[in-house]
C-alpha cells in the first residue's frame, strides 16, 4: 500500500527530502511525473500520455502529501517507508485506499527508476 499524510501534518517538511522517489510534495506545489524518476513520459490508465516535466494538480493545498502512483513504501531502498521513520508527529501512515503487494510496489520502483 501507500502512504498517505493525515490532516495532523504540522508541514515541517523532515519527510520530503527523505523520499527517493520524489513523491512528497509541499500542500499548494504541482507535482511531476519525471522528478526524482527516469520518466520521459508517461500513459496514464485512460490511454492519455503524459510528459515527464508537465506539472500535475497538486494533492492537497494545505499540507505536504505523497503522491500515490511514485509511492512505494521506499522498497528497494529501505527496509522501511522513510517519510513515516521520520515524521516527528507520526502522520505518514498507511494508506488503506491503495494497497499494494510488495511484488506490485517492486514494479512499480523499477517503473519510476528504469532498472
Amino acid at each position: 500500500m501507500a502512504i498517505m499524510i493525515t490532516d495532523e501534518c504540522i508541514n515541517c517538511g523532515a519527510c520530503e527530502p527523505e523520499c527517493p522517489n520524489t513523491a512528497i510534495y509541499e500542500g499548494g506545489i504541482e507535482w511531476t511525473w519525471g522528478g526524482g524518476t527516469e520518466l520521459n513520459q508517461v500513459t496514464q490508465e485512460d490511454g492519455a500520455v503524459v510528459a515527464g516535466d508537465e506539472k500535475q494538480e497538486p494533492v492537497s493545498d494545505e499540507f505536504y502529501y505523497i503522491v500515490t502512483q511514485k509511492c512505494t513504501e521506499c522498497t528497494g531502498f529501505h527496509e522501511e517507508p522513510q517519510c513515516a521513520a521520520v515524521c516527528p508527529v507520526d502522520c505518514c501512515i498507511d494508506d488503506p485506499d491503495h494497497r499494494e503487494t510488495e511484488e506490485e510496489l517492486i514494479a512499480k520502483k523499477e517503473f519510476l527508476h528504469g532498472e
